[in-house]
C-alpha cells in the first residue's frame, strides 16, 4: 500500500516539470516550497486528481481546503526517501513542530504511530493480540475499509411491558429478582434517536458505525477507560505499550468529538500513570482552549498501601467541551443544604443574605471606580435606596473596618433594578448593605451551585460501586465498578432533565453509566437517553444483566441491544483483509446471502443507518 500511494503521486507530479525530472526523481524541496506559499500549479494538480484531492483537503461549508500540515508530512516521510512506517521517532514526549508553515509551529505531544489507527480488538481481559498500525495516509483505503459502517445482528428490546406496569396479568410474567414486573425481550420494528442502545463490538468501529446517526447528536460523553497500569485490561502490544495506549486513545478520541453536540462536554475517568500524558493529548484533540477543568476524586481514602512511596488515594476526571459554548456546569442544591444555609423568609421564599461589598481587597475604588458610589437606607424599614430623600437618610458606602476604600459587587443600574432585594443591617454600630439571594428560582426549583474541583463524598469511593454491584448479583462478577453517584452527578452537571440529551460511554464495563441515567430520569422526570458500547464478552453477562434490574427496580425503561455482526470467513476481494484479530461485515455486503443476515434485521441496517439500498 505505501509504494502505491508514493507511486500515485508521483504520477500526479509527474506531469509537470517543476515537480519532476525526465529519470523521475522527485524535488521534495521544491514541493514543500510550494505547499507553504499554497502554489497554484501544485493545487491544481491535486485537485484534479480523486484520491489526492479525498486525502489533502478538507471540506469547510463546501470550500476545499488544503492541509497543509498532513501535505508536508507526507512529503517528509522517508519514503521519498525510504519506506518510512511513522513520521515520528521511537520516542515520547513534547515536541515543537518544525515546519515550513510558521503559524502551525507549537508544541505537541509526539509518540510512535501517532500518525496511525489502532484497531484495538479485544474479546477478553486476558486477550493480547499483535496490534497492526495503519498509517493514516500510508493506510487509507485499509482505513476507509475499516470505519465504514458494520452491519448489526442480534438485535433485541429489552423493556417493562406496559400492561405488566398496569397490573393487568397475573404474577407469573413478574421478575423472579424483583417481584416488580420482569424485563421482556422482543424484535423491535426500528431503532430511533429515542432509544437506549447497548451495542457490543470494537469500540472503534462502532464509534465510526453511530457516525451517520449520532454526528453532533451527544450531548455527553463519560468513559471509564483502561489505565495502562500493567493491572487493568489493556493488555495490547507490550513492546509499544505506551506508545500503543496513546495511539489506542486519540483514535477514539478523535471520532467522539465529531459525536460531541457544539455544547457537548466530555468526562475521563484516568489516574496518574496516564494523566499528563492524556491530558496533553486531548489539549490536541479538542483544543487547548476547550479544556474546562481537571477534577481530583477520592476513590480510595486509606490509599494503596502497596505503594511504593505514598499511598495512592485520588484518580482523576479530565473534563473538555467541544467548542465552548456550554452551559454553566452546576448542581441543584439539595433540600439539607436548603434547610442548613438560607435561614430567613419573606412573601417570595426562602433566602440568605450575602454582602453586596466585595470582600476582596484587591478590588475597590482605586481599579472599580464605577463600582464605588453610596447608598441610602431607611433606618425604620431597613430598605435601600440610590438616592437621598427624606426617607432614606443613611448613607453607606463600600469602605472597610481599616479604612479601606472597597467596591460593591454589582454596579449602580443593577442595584436600581434589583432595589427590592438588598436590605440593610447595622452590625457593631455600622451599616452594611446586603442582598437577597433566594432557596428557588423563578421556575420554584431549587437554585443551582458550582462545585469543587476536589470530590471527597464518600459515595465518590471505589467501595461503594463494588458494594452495590454485589448486592446486585449477588456475587464479585466484576473488579471496581465506578461509584454509581459519581457518575450521576457527572450527569447532573452536564445534562438537562427537561431535554432528551444522550449521553455516550464506549467503555461500559458494568454498565454503570446506564445505571445513573435510569435512575435520574425515575427521581427528576428527565428523559435522558444512553449508548454504551463495550467489547468483552461480559457484556450480556454483565452490562445488559444490570441495566434490565434497574430497570426491573424502577419498572421503567427499555434498551435496544445489538452486535456488530462478525465474519469468521469472507471474500478478501471484496471486503478486503482487515486484520488478522477481528473482523466485522461492511454494511454493503449486508445482503450477500453468503451471512445469513435475516431480511428483518437487513430491514432494520437501512432503517438505522438511513439507507434505501446498502
Amino acid at each position: 500500500m505505501a509504494l502505491k500511494i508514493f507511486q500515485h503521486m508521483q504520477d500526479i507530479l509527474r506531469k509537470s516539470e517543476r515537480f519532476t525530472d525526465k529519470d523521475e526523481n522527485t524535488f521534495v524541496h521544491t514541493i514543500l516550497e510550494a505547499i507553504e506559499n499554497i502554489d497554484a500549479e501544485l493545487i491544481k494538480l491535486l485537485l484534479g486528481d480523486e484520491k489526492a484531492k479525498e486525502q489533502f483537503f478538507i471540506s469547510i461549508e463546501g470550500a476545499l481546503v488544503l492541509n497543509q500540515n498532513k501535505l508536508i508530512e507526507f512529503f517528509t516521510m522517508n519514503e521519498f526517501s525510504k519506506n518510512s512506517y511513522t513520521s515520528y521517532t521511537n520516542k515520547i514526549g513534547l515536541i515543537k513542530k518544525e515546519s515550513f508553515i510558521k503559524k502551525f509551529d507549537d508544541v505537541v505531544l509526539a509518540w510512535p504511530h501517532k500518525d496511525c489507527v489502532l484497531e484495538g480488538g479485544q474479546r477478553k481481559d486476558d486477550e493480547k493480540n499483535n496490534e497492526v498500525f495503519y498509517n493514516e495516509i500510508l493506510s487509507r483505503d485499509e482505513i476507509d475499509r475499516l470505519f465504514e459502517p458494520k452491519a448489526l445482528t442480534n438485535i433485541k428490546r429489552y423493556s417493562v411491558r406496559p400492561e405488566l406496569v398496569e397490573g393487568s396479568v397475573d404474577g407469573s410474567t413478574s421478575s423472579p429478582r424483583t417481584g416488580n414486573p420482569a424485563c421482556e425481550e422482543s424484535i423491535p420494528s426500528e431503532i430511533t434517536m429515542d432509544d437506549n442502545l447497548i451495542l457490543k463490538g470494537n469500540n472503534l468501529i462502532a464509534l465510526h458505525s453511530l457516525k451517520k446517526k449520532y454526528a453532533g447528536k451527544v450531548k455527553l460523553i463519560y468513559i471509564d477507560p483502561p489505565y495502562n497500569t500493567g493491572n487493568d485490561s489493556f493488555k495490547y502490544n507490550d513492546k509499544f505499550n505506551h506508545s500503543t495506549w496513546l495511539t489506542f486513545m486519540k483514535n477514539r478520541l478523535e471520532v467522539a468529538r465529531e459525536l460531541l453536540r457544539d455544547d457537548g462536554v466530555i468526562f475521563v475517568s484516568i489516574d496518574d500513570n496516564e494523566q499528563g500524558y492524556l491530558k496533553v493529548m486531548m489539549d490536541e484533540v479538542f483544543g487547548r482552549n476547550e479544556y474546562i477543568t481537571t477534577i481530583i476524586t477520592q476513590n480510595n481514602p486509606k490509599g494503596r498501601v502497596m505503594d511504593k512511596h505514598f499511598s495512592t488515594s485520588h484518580e482523576y476526571l479530565l473534563v473538555y467541551s467541544k467548542n465552548a459554548v456550554i452551559k454553566e456546569l452546576t448542581v441543584k442544591k439539595t433540600a439539607e443544604e436548603i434547610n442548613k444555609n438560607y435561614t430567613e423568609k419573606d412573601e417570595n421564599g426562602k433566602y440568605r443574605l450575602l454582602e453586596l461589598r466585595n470582600t476582596h481587597k484587591q478590588f475597590g475604588k482605586h481599579n472599580r471606580r464605577n463600582l464605588y458610589f453610596p447608598l441610602f437606607v431607611d433606618i425604620t424599614t431597613q430598605r435601600v435606596s440610590i438616592e437621598k430623600s427624606k426617607l432614606y437618610t443613611i448613607k453607606v458606602e463600600p469602605i472597610w473596618d481599616d479604612g479601606f476604600e472597597g467596591c460593591w459587587t454589582w454596579g449602580i443600574n443593577k442595584c436600581d433594578i434589583d432595589i427590592d432585594v438588598l436590605t440593610a443591617k447595622n452590625v457593631n454600630g455600622k451599616w452594611k448593605i446586603y442582598r437577597k439571594s433566594y432557596a428557588n428560582d423563578s421556575d420554584g426549583n431549587f437554585v443551582s451551585k458550582k462545585l469543587k474541583t476536589i470530590w471527597l463524598s464518600k459515595d465518590f469511593h471505589t467501595e461503594k460501586g463494588q458494594k452495590l454491584l454485589n448486592e446486585m448479583f449477588g456475587k464479585n462478577i466484576f473488579y471496581a465498578p465506578k461509584p454509581l453517584e459519581l457518575i450521576k452527578t457527572i450527569i447532573d452537571l452536564a445534562t438537562d432533565i427537561n431535554s432528551n440529551d444522550i449521553i455516550l460511554d464506549f467503555h461500559a464495563g458494568s454498565g454503570t453509566t446506564a445505571h445513573a441515567i435510569l435512575d435520574l430520569n425515575k427521581e427528576d422526570g428527565g428523559n435522558r437517553k444512553f449508548i454504551l458500547i463495550e467489547q468483552m464478552d461480559y457484556i450480556e453477562m454483565v452490562t445488559c444483566e444490570r441495566v434490565k434490574k434497574v430497570i426491573e427496580k424502577n419498572c421503567e425503561g427499555d434498551f435496544i441491544y445489538a452486535e456488530l455482526k462478525q465474519i469468521d470467513t469472507f471474500k478478501e476481494a471484496e471486503i478486503g483483509k482487515l486484520n488478522k484479530n477481528m473482523h466485522y461485515l461492511p454494511i454493503t455486503e449486508i445482503e450477500d446471502e453468503e451471512y445469513g443476515i435475516s431480511a428483518e434485521e437487513i430491514a432494520l441496517n437501512k432503517q438505522f443507518y438511513g439507507f434505501d439500498n446498502v
